[in-house]
């Protein structure tokens, strides 16, 4: 059977480029049954583009548009959270305003949830292109420094082990089944969309990702989340950085997950919850690191030699993090 598909498009003073986003949408086959924009209180020409570009396509009478108009503005995660309650169809594909749709990208991805009825959330690779969509020789997966064994495993049904040690699931590469919703809503505030969208599925289903790129994604200064890997030198700075309260935010978002899971009670195997209550005990442990470097090497110490390190962080940079940040 054929499924359908609502885009959750989100929008912010994105006249300048929303022009090509809408025309690789309108190219697509089959083509998305509706369009549901949220706009976050933009000031310029957004909603107006977005109509006559359909009309331009003219597609306008095949995909429904239903717009969203925010003020005062949500946010971006609840900006999102408001276009996927609204959205109509089976299948839901995540969109931002200055991407651009590779030919054959629904077709190719609305297979795979056709093939295969236990998915429920699937992402790609991204080329990386400047403002002018030129591409920059990089993909969001290199950015990311993504492992072949972190996509083996997520190919293998092993999303959930990958996800506890770091995010690798970008919202405007992504496609869920509507009815994740019916678990992931509502969006637990200490966490981005995409994160949480992606964790909740792992937890409860079937997440897979397609290592090819499938959008070109758009960096530039005006990025609310961009990507983009760090030099070493940048690297280092950001090792000897401060502190500050970002391990505390880590573990509230740890324990947000784990409250949301136990609340899906038999949905979830019992060992992805005993993972989690692991995962939240771990972020508490560097959470409460003191302030002085030479008093966190011992407890470090013993908490790589448990193994933590490696199972719910990237292993060697985390601890080299925790050993050298100040503060």
């Amino acid at each position: 059977m054929a499924l359908d598909v609502s885009v959750a498009l989100c929008t912010r003073n994105g006249a300048r480029y929303l022009p090509e986003q809408i025309r690789s949408i309108c190219t697509q086959t089959p083509l998305p049954r509706e369009i549901v924009l949220s706009d976050d209180g933009s000031t310029d020409d957004t909603l107006a583009v977005v109509r006559d570009t359909l009309a331009q396509c003219g597609v306008a009478d095949q995909v429904a548009l239903r717009v969203f108009s925010n003020t005062p503005p949500l946010g971006v995660t609840r900006n999102f959270e408001q276009a996927v309650r609204a959205c109509s169809h089976e299948l839901v594909a995540l969109c931002d305003q200055d991407d651009a749709w590779h030919p054959g990208r629904l077709a190719r991805m609305v297979a795979q949830f056709e093939a295969r009825p236990d998915l429920l959330l699937l992402h790609t690779d991204a080329r990386l292109v400047d403002a002018e969509l030129k591409p920059l020789g990089s993909t969001l997966f290199h950015a990311l420094e993504v492992q072949p064994a972190e996509l083996a495993a997520i190919a293998g049904g092993e999303a959930f082990g990958v996800l506890l040690r770091r995010n690798l699931v970008t919202g405007a590469t992504t496609m869920f089944r509507k009815t994740l919703l019916d678990t992931a809503l509502p969006f637990a505030p200490e966490w981005v969309h995409d994160e949480w969208l992606a964790a909740v599925a792992a937890a409860i289903g079937r997440v897979d990702v397609l290592p090819e790129p499938t959008i070109d994604y758009r960096q530039h200064a005006s990025n609310q989340i961009g990507a983009r890997r760090l030099t070493l030198s940048e690297k280092m700075a950001k090792a000897f950085a401060e502190r500050g309260d970002k391990h505390v935010a880590r573990l509230r978002r740890a324990e947000a997950l784990l409250q949301r899971l136990q609340q899906l009670g038999a949905r979830v195997p019992a060992a992805y919850l005993e993972a989690q209550r692991a995962k939240v005990e771990h972020q508490r442990f560097r959470a409460e690191l003191p302030a002085a470097r030479p008093l966190r090497l011992l407890p470090i110490l013993i908490e790589a030699a448990r193994g933590r390190y490696a199972r719910f962080g990237r292993g060697g940079h985390a601890i080299a993090q925790d050993l050298l940040e100040r503060g």
